[in-house]
């Protein structure tokens, strides 16, 4: 992310989308500082504990093979995954646009150094990243959802993203159309994720 203006706005963005999406993050009523996290539950509980990588896109899926957030297998859901590397070379490994949000969300004072993208595109499997600064998102098709009702896919070109619309339907937007919708749809798509794991849990405890 060379363009400092670029930077700027969307750091705004993502403050004021993340103040938007208090129901779906957690609320907090007064700073929160090193001293007081010593227990769970707190925003830095989910500053990324994995080590600092300069390379995060070396051997992505032995490094990374957990969405950090929900616990989803990234190369299940390769299709959708994303990537934020940090300024200070600390990753956060998503399944989705959807966890990426929360991370950003999270992070607020570590600026993203390249956030990525799997490119739906791309005929070959796991789809290669690309950098969202140059991804083209298609938002609210008929393409499912990984976790949000809402489909929100990125395309490393503007010709695939314009024929999969075809296909598809939906709107296209650049990384901060998609991120904002991902930060307005979360409270919905919380409650949704958290009724199908209840039910799912529940399926389980009905075993014999």
């Amino acid at each position: 992310m060379s363009d400092p203006a670029q930077a700027e706005r969307r750091q705004a963005l993502r403050f004021l989308a993340t103040a938007g999406a208090a129901a779906g993050l957690a609320t907090l009523s007064s700073p929160v500082t090193a001293a007081s996290c010593g227990h769970d539950g707190t925003p830095l509980q989910f500053t990324p504990k994995t080590q600092p990588d300069s390379q995060p896109l070396d051997n992505e899926f032995a490094k990374y093979p957990k969405c950090p957030y929900c616990g989803m297998d990234r190369r299940q859901y390769h299709y959708s995954r994303h990537l934020v590397h940090y300024q200070d070379d600390l990753v956060d490994a998503t399944c989705s646009l959807h966890c990426a949000a929360l991370s950003l969300g999270l992070n607020l004072d570590r600026g993203p150094k390249t956030i990525y993208a799997a490119d739906f595109g791309a005929t070959i499997e796991p789809k290669p990243l690309v950098d969202v600064d140059t991804a083209i998102y298609l938002i609210g098709s008929k393409l499912p959802g990984v976790m949000t009702k809402q489909s929100k896919v990125a395309f490393a070109t503007q010709s695939a993203a314009e024929m999969a619309q075809r296909e598809q339907g939906g709107e296209l937007g650049d990384f901060d159309a998609a991120l904002q919708a991902a930060y307005q749809s979360m409270a919905q798509d919380t409650a949704m994720i958290r009724k199908k794991r209840a039910e799912r849990r529940q399926r389980a405890s009905e075993k014999p």
